[in-house]
């Protein structure tokens, strides 16, 4: 009966680890930023509002799609608003980073998708790449 309940309790977890990285992403519901005035930092991401004049977002995204695990989900440098998503090294959980240009403003918003807290992941990398992006 223990074997059962082992084997069991192993194909849950490799069942969970095959969902992780195959469930989709549904860009109507990640391609999004809130309207963001100021920094924050959330339970489970991170608001950021930078003024980085007008090609911010070309700047990042060179950034952002050299970045480990990262690819783009949705947008593009040219419609002003990209998403990309960034997976973990081991399980492959997936955050989401939203980074929009306003001008000379640049938004981001970097989440989690499981899970209610990221640990500060998403801060360290959106706040990496924002100092990779400085002068």
């Amino acid at each position: 009966m223990k074997r059962v309940v082992f084997w069991l309790v192993i194909g849950l977890v490799v069942a969970l680890g095959v969902y992780i990285r195959i469930a989709p992403s549904d860009p109507a519901r990640w391609h999004v930023i809130p309207a963001a005035e100021a920094d924050r930092d959330l339970q489970g991401g991170v608001l950021r509002v930078v003024d980085t004049g007008p090609d911010g977002l070309a700047r990042l995204d060179a950034i952002a799609r050299a970045a480990p695990r990262t690819s783009v989900l949705a947008g593009s440098v040219e419609d002003g608003m990209v998403t990309y998503i960034t997976r973990t090294k081991v399980v492959g959980f997936p955050d989401y980073t939203t980074v929009q240009q306003d001008g000379d403003i640049l938004r981001i918003n970097g989440r989690l998708r499981f899970g209610r807290r990221d640990f500060g992941v998403n801060r360290t990398r959106v706040d990496g790449w924002l100092a990779e992006l400085q002068p």
